[in-house]
């Protein structure tokens, strides 16, 4: 008997969907020389991989995310076995003491005290403002004033563990690739150098964060006394989801309306043309909240279509990805409309005009290979975008639901916090700090990418 139940959210299926459809890119690159050597190029730049391998921690926290479950409840023997109505990850059971670890209210990262003072009876005193112990940061301490030599100590552990690992790694990608003179000299195909750098880094980091976060709030925790890592490591799927899901949405109408407005021109053009003016001449903010305030109407009348509340939280989620693609197609489909309307005038192109090559035979072989640099280079450098963009909508209350971690919700429910005193400072720093490193990496890795397939830098 399982005490656990498998759950499937669409948002799930589709990051799945788009693991395998990167496995079956990674297949037809390797099969493809034009495309390994431009990947090449990629591997080649050093920036550019130090970013994909902080990327890559972004991505397995965001898979763990998206692997959902039911837990049992507890019940008599002899009774059917039910099912919790809250829905977990796997993230959520590799971090179940950050998850369960509440507090009555804020909490200053590392403390071991609350925030704000409150009323304490304190026996042959009386009622006495104090601020009291945290329930569970630093509680395995006697004495708090112990919390800087522990964490020091705490760290330090961690950080010898981080060291010696990261040796380890190091050690085996020399062995292969002909020592550490090759790796350390970036005399190697492939940016090793780059990688291990910043996977250093991240180990330096990420190992003593992790290691203190069982017996501290490393950041900090909320008004309702939730732990500020945790919410920033839920936050992460989010803004995973918003890049690239909302890239499914946009990439078959921008690809498909481009090629065609720039392949058959005449009337074809300009109704594609009008579309995406039209569409353009809209406010974005506009549509976008006019769509989720009738996307959240709908919901809330048709409460028997989700037996979670996450499925619910899921649906508002993919409406937003579905509403910022059909809203954010309209860049490349005119920019993929240029480049058609050149390489349609190409000797190549009007020979098999000639030779009565049919227009999908010649688009599918000859237009959209040559277009497909510009594909990758403008979905790259969107996916920054589209996460900034839903951290600026749930700031104003128009984005992700509020019972959904994100970059944004964090951003919003902080901003009262700043006009505390003293400042509730660490959740926004975190939520921004959070945001700001995922996004740059993005732009760097996009760099890369448009450096290494833009012919004219070629």
């Amino acid at each position: 008997m399982k005490d656990w139940q498998f759950v499937m959210l669409w948002s799930d299926l589709l990051v799945w969907l788009l693991v395998a459809a990167a496995v079956g890119i990674a297949v037809l690159i390797v099969r493809t020389p034009p495309l390994l050597a431009a990947w090449r190029r990629v591997g080649a730049n050093r920036l550019g991989m130090a970013a994909a391998t902080v990327l890559l921690a972004f991505a397995a926290v965001g898979l763990l995310d998206s692997l959902h479950y039911r837990p049992a409840l507890d019940g008599q023997p002899g009774e059917p076995l039910r099912y919790s109505v809250e829905v977990l990850s796997a993230l959520d059971a590799l971090a179940v003491r950050l998850r369960t670890q509440q507090e009555k209210s804020y909490s200053a990262p590392f403390a071991t005290h609350a925030f704000a003072r409150e009323t304490v009876d304190v026996p042959g005193v009386g009622s006495v403002r104090e601020f009291p112990r945290l329930k569970h940061g630093g509680a395995h301490l006697a004495d708090p004033r112990l919390a800087p030599a522990d964490i020091a100590l705490t760290a330090g552990r961690a950080t010898l563990f981080a060291v010696l690992a990261w040796l380890a790694v190091a050690a085996a990608v020399a062995a292969r690739q002909g020592g550490w003179r090759q790796v350390w000299q970036g005399r190697t195909p492939f940016a090793w150098n780059a990688v291990l750098a910043a996977l250093g880094g991240l180990l330096l980091v990420l190992v003593p964060m992790f290691a203190l976060a069982g017996d501290y709030h490393v950041f900090g925790t909320d008004k309702v006394g939730q732990d500020v890592l945790y919410q920033i490591l839920k936050s992460v799927r989010t803004a995973l989801i918003i890049g690239l899901v909302t890239t499914l949405v946009m990439l078959p109408l921008a690809v498909l309306l481009g090629i065609v407005a720039g392949y058959f021109r005449g009337w074809v053009d300009d109704l594609i043309q009008y579309v995406y003016t039209v569409l353009n001449s809209i406010p974005g903010v506009l549509l976008i909240a006019a769509a989720i305030l009738m996307m959240q109407v709908l919901i809330d009348t048709h409460p028997q279509w989700f037996a979670t509340a996450a499925e619910r939280a899921d649906l508002r989620l993919l409406a937003l990805c579905l509403i910022l693609g059909v809203t954010s197609w309209t860049g490349l489909c005119r920019l993929l409309r240029g480049e058609t309307l050149k390489l349609r005038e190409l000797e190549y192109i009007q020979a098999a005009q000639a030779f009565g090559v049919s227009s999908g035979r010649i688009i599918l072989r000859h237009i959209l290979p040559n277009l497909m640099h510009i594909v990758i280079i403008s979905l790259v450098m969107d996916f920054s975008g589209l996460v900034l963009a839903e951290a600026v909508l749930s700031y104003v209350g128009i984005g992700v639901d509020p019972t959904t971690n994100s970059f944004g919700t964090m951003i919003d429910n902080a901003r009262m916090e700043l006009g505390r005193e003293p400042v509730v400072w660490w959740s926004l720093t975190a939520a921004f700090a959070a945001m700001f490193l995922l996004v740059l990496a993005a732009n760097l890795f996009a760099d890369a990418v448009r450096d290494a397939f833009d012919p004219r830098a070629a």
